[in-house]
């Protein structure tokens, strides 16, 4: 995702996703694997060769490459926390000078919130910032939209939040997908202020990137704008640019949409 001063690279930490959240493409195909350190750290790589191809040439890339920053954001197909030994293995890889050399201030890892594994995150000497996907107000409301809350509550959520040891330089991010007339009111908006007011935190806005299955809507730019004003007030909110909508590459939509049977070949 290439922006202005920087590139974002959005990677997977898994093949499908068990955590079955109802606004998410992925969510339908399950759980088939997870990747492999190198399977992960392979996406970057692939990324930045094809920096390198570019038509622009290679002297131009460089320029581009050392003006820029590159970020990655473990926000792609799967649960990390649910995969964490080979994504801190590949966090080790894309932070270490004889690797990528990475600042660890560019890595950020997305979760549903697997409580037990944010504290085991949090323990690691080299590891990404995190982000925790909360998309509810209430804990009623989060149970329906991520089935894991009835596992892991909002409220034990929000004690692991607490207890997280961030380092000095880092805030927590909380992702907040909106989806039309169920939890885009003025009031969510309030509550989200309520929840997060002890925490050390900004807010990511994600207007829902539909699909097929998805039994929700989009709400209309004058509502993310409404409900970013209210947050804001409280604590930083941007609202996230979606990327790849039309073919199905934005947040949540990843999902394979055609499988390829098997090609059964007879000798004659």
């Amino acid at each position: 995702m290439p922006e202005e001063g920087r590139d974002t690279v959005c990677i997977s930490s898994q093949v499908g996703c068990p955590v079955n959240c109802q606004f998410c493409l992925t969510a339908l195909m399950g759980l088939e694997r997870n990747l492999t350190a190198g399977e992960i750290v392979g996406q970057v790589l692939f990324v930045m060769r094809a920096r390198e191809d570019s038509p622009a040439g290679d002297r131009q890339d460089q320029d581009r490459h050392d003006g820029e920053r590159l970020n990655i954001v473990m926000m792609g197909m799967g649960e990390p926390l649910l995969n964490l030994p080979n994504v801190i293995k590949a966090t080790r890889i894309l932070t270490d000078p004889a690797g990528i050399g990475l600042s660890p201030k560019r890595i950020t890892l997305s979760t549903a919130g697997i409580v037990p594994k944010i504290a085991e995150l949090g323990r690691e000497p080299v590891r990404p910032k995190l982000a925790i996907s909360l998309n509810a107000s209430t804990e009623e409301q989060r149970r329906e939209l991520m089935p894991i809350t009835r596992k892991y509550s909002l409220k034990d959520l929000l004690e692991a939040c607490k207890a997280y040891p961030l380092r000095v330089w880092e805030k927590l991010t909380f992702e907040y997908v909106l989806l039309k007339g169920v939890n885009d009111s003025d009031a969510d908006a309030r509550r989200v202020v309520k929840l997060l007011a002890n925490l050390n935190a900004k807010v990511n806005l994600i207007a829902l990137n539909p699909g097929p299955g998805i039994a929700f809507e989009t709400p209309p730019p004058e509502r993310v704008q409404a409900f970013q004003a209210i947050v804001r007030r409280a604590m930083p909110c941007f609202v996230r640019k979606p990327r790849g909508r039309d073919i199905f590459a934005a947040c949540g939509q990843l999902k394979r949409h055609q499988v390829e049977k098997n090609a059964v070949f007879q000798s004659g």
